[in-house]
């Protein structure tokens, strides 16, 4: 199944065969109206003339560059990075919701401490968030530990430079990673949006044995991950992730039924360093 849309003008007749198959009520009257003003209509062939095909082929250009930008150069203002500014991990759920309205309510032995809500729609979380992904729900952003799953994502290294494929970085999560069932770090493609494609096939490492082996924790209790074309001298397999030479990547960090110190901030995984060579 292809989950990636068209990120050119293509993108309109997309739409267009989407409203013709699905039933009127099935869209928001507001993003019917919307498509409507640009003659996509159910029931009607969608026929742009040559004049309305420039605008929509100017127009696909600028709004796949400005959700490009948003999910993997996030505002600050929009207080995704979950460390700070000067950490390139960020979590647009915690910021927005699942709702990307209100960010979910705090909880504690003490009750729950819902945030106010300003009554607005968090635009650009909410284009970072479907410009990445593709499903959303309340069990991926509650503040409740042991359920649910929480989310980290980085597209930077430590010194704030896109992650190159051709290049080596490794990132070290110390000992006591929060998750109750399980954690993994998945590497995608800045492009599909999708994992990595490589003769590796499944681009991630985990504390799951399938379906590749898992991590292996260094003498400390720390996990080393490699990112890299080949893998590296003395790396065990289950620590790394091939990327591609001439393609650019992000990578997920999940925990699944995280624990408290995921929700603290008192363990936090290193930035994305590049080695040296």
């Amino acid at each position: 199944m292809n989950t990636v849309n068209p990120n050119d003008s293509s993108f309109y007749q997309f739409a267009s065969d989407l409203v013709s198959d699905q039933p009127a009520e099935a869209l928001d009257a507001e993003i019917a109206g919307e498509l409507a003003a640009i003659g996509i209509v159910k029931g009607k062939a969608f026929e742009p003339d040559a004049r309305m095909r420039e605008i929509l082929t100017e127009a696909a250009a600028v709004g796949n560059a400005i959700a490009r930008t948003l999910t993997f150069r996030p505002r600050t203002e929009d207080g995704v990075h979950y460390y700070g500014e000067a950490s390139q991990w960020v979590n647009g759920l915690l910021a927005g919701g699942y709702d990307l309205m209100t960010p979910p309510a705090e909880v504690s032995d003490t009750g729950i401490g819902p945030y106010p809500s300003d009554g607005a729609r968090k635009l650009h979380l909410r284009t970072q968030f479907f410009y990445f992904a593709w499903g959303i729900s309340p069990a991926m952003c509650m503040r409740i530990t042991n359920l649910g799953s929480q989310y980290l994502v980085a597209a930077a290294d430590k010194e704030g430079r896109t992650l190159d494929g051709g290049r080596h970085y490794t990132v070290s999560l110390p000992p006591g990673i929060p998750a109750a069932r399980f954690w993994s770090l998945t590497a995608w493609d800045n492009q599909t949006r999708s994992m990595l494609d490589t003769p590796q096939r499944f681009s991630k490492v985990g504390s799951q044995g399938y379906p590749r082996r898992a991590a292996t924790a260094d003498p400390d209790g720390s996990t080393t991950v490699h990112f890299a074309p080949e893998l590296p001298d003395g790396v065990p397999d289950g620590n790394w992730i091939q990327t591609t030479p001439g393609r650019e990547w992000c990578v997920c960090l999940r925990l699944y039924s995280p624990l408290q110190p995921f929700f603290d901030k008192s363990w936090r995984p290193g930035e994305i360093e590049e080695v040296e060579i």
